[in-house]
């Protein structure tokens, strides 16, 4: 049971719950829907691991979290040019796709205190959390530059998709394809920007942080 709400979890219950808030309950509703996207983040990571080590690597998960808020922060001034999904993404390779989850999402949730919440934050949870999700899935390919760098691509491309999709429904209330595709379009430049971002990020990140983190993950379960 626990390995089927391991995908049930980041693939159904969370972008269904931010769907049906978006499309069916008031904009003051958002603050409700991004905790209840941090309460499947929680009980993603719970069902995940088994009880010994979880505590280690929950702390583990917190300190992630909070480079990848300060990091958000620190180059809060260049536009879509961020940190936050090389360090998710980092977090997820070496210790699982639920790890890397919640610290997608809790990383978007708590620097929106700062950057501002809003009906988008569910969004970004989401977003920066199904890339970690993936991209524990792919861990073992994503161990080699080239393909990491390619994951970074296809993240920042992922982002986009999902944040589009937030911009059609609360700008029209409902899905209009053509409307998805103009906000693509239209985000184009800051989307390369992005992946761009992504890739120098983690190959920056590759080995100092990556190295850590390992050692992290063997010490977990000493």
């Amino acid at each position: 049971m626990k390995n089927v709400l391991k995908y049930i979890i980041p693939l159904a219950l969370v972008p269904i719950t931010i769907i049906l808030g978006a499309c069916i309950f008031s904009e003051k509703s958002y603050s409700f829907i991004s905790m209840a996207v941090a309460v499947f983040s929680c009980l993603l990571f719970y069902f995940s691991y088994e009880k010994k080590g979880k505590t280690r690597k929950l702390i583990v998960v917190s300190v992630m979290t909070a480079i990848a808020v300060i990091g958000r922060f620190i180059f809060a001034p260049i536009p879509s040019f961020k940190p936050v999904t090389a360090v998710v993404v980092l977090t997820a390779v070496y210790l699982g796709g639920s790890a890397g989850f919640l610290t997608g999402s809790f990383s978007a949730l708590i620097s929106n205190f700062y950057f501002g919440q809003g009906p988008w934050t569910p969004f970004q949870m989401f977003a920066w959390g199904i890339i970690g999700f993936i991209a524990g899935i792919f861990s073992n390919k994503l161990k080699n530059k080239f393909f990491l760098s390619l994951y970074g691509i296809f993240a920042g491309v992922l982002y986009s998709i999902i944040l589009e999709f937030w911009n059609v429904l609360w700008y029209s209330n409902s899905f209009d394809l053509n409307l998805y595709m103009t906000f693509l379009i239209s985000s184009l430049p800051h989307t390369v920007i992005y992946a761009v971002s992504n890739v120098i990020f983690l190959m920056i990140m590759y080995k100092p942080v990556g190295s850590k983190l390992e050692r992290a993950e063997k010490r977990i379960f000493i």
